[in-house]
């Protein structure tokens, strides 16, 4: 298991792939995250539930082009209560924290670390159903509310938890974002803020200057303002 010592700031800032394993060949995870893995999947599949990763593994290019594309109204931008909000009337701070309630910043990105993934369960969804990402579908009115019931009751067993278990003023809440505890702990403490400003100047993010100007808070508000882990989460590498 890598410490925080470990750990370069390409792994944080999601600039390169030499820590991941890949499940198959468009989802990658940690390599230190695999037996893990393969262990919650086991666990699930003999429940019925069919535990698939939506999204593993994002690089910083793939997050910046996410970030540019909502911040240039190319992709809708949604509030908590799942409307799309119009960015008209927005200054580019006011739509940077609308951004960042459901996206990360390029290289802050949790995915960068390969140990947060995005979770559901294809056989839990109707054959034409296209997953949303939406919190209703884990609701207990949703058709993934088995995979979230089990999720709650038995990840912690294999080192998972939820950084965005409820809403905290920062990032709204993500019943699938799954994070690994042993190495996310790790990789919070390697993050550097000082790095990932002059990357982002150094990048074409839009917004750069309202970003840059509040970077502290935006660290304060969305970066470093997870949710604790649980007590009962395994911490031991599997």
């Amino acid at each position: 298991m890598p410490t925080s010592k470990d750990i370069n700031s390409a792994q944080i800032l999601g600039q390169t792939e030499q820590h991941l394993y890949y499940v198959n060949e468009r989802v990658a995870i940690h390599q230190e995250m695999k037996t893990a893995f393969s262990a919650l999947v086991a666990a699930a599949s003999a429940a019925d539930i069919d535990l698939k990763i939506a999204s593993g593994f994002r690089s910083f290019d793939r997050q910046l082009l996410l970030w540019n594309n909502k911040f240039s109204g190319k992709t809708p931008i949604k509030n908590m209560a799942g409307e799309v909000i119009s960015p008209a009337n927005l200054s580019p701070l006011d739509l940077a924290h609308s951004i960042l309630l459901y996206s990360a910043l390029p290289g802050a990105s949790r995915h960068h670390w390969g140990c947060d993934i995005d979770v559901y369960a294809p056989n839990l969804l109707a054959d034409d159903y296209q997953l949303q990402l939406d919190p209703w579908e884990y609701s207990a009115q949703g058709p993934l509310a088995k995979l979230s019931t089990w999720l709650v009751k038995y990840a912690h067993q294999f080192g998972f938890y939820f950084p965005y278990a409820s809403f905290q003023g920062g990032v709204a809440s993500e019943p699938w974002h799954l994070s690994y505890a042993p190495l996310a702990h790790q990789y919070q403490q390697a993050f550097n803020i000082e790095r990932l400003a002059k990357t982002l100047v150094n990048s074409s993010i839009l917004g750069k200057d309202e970003i840059i100007n509040n970077l502290d808070d935006i660290a304060k508000r969305y970066i470093n303002n997870v949710c604790a882990v649980p007590t009962n989460v395994i911490l031991t590498k599997l």
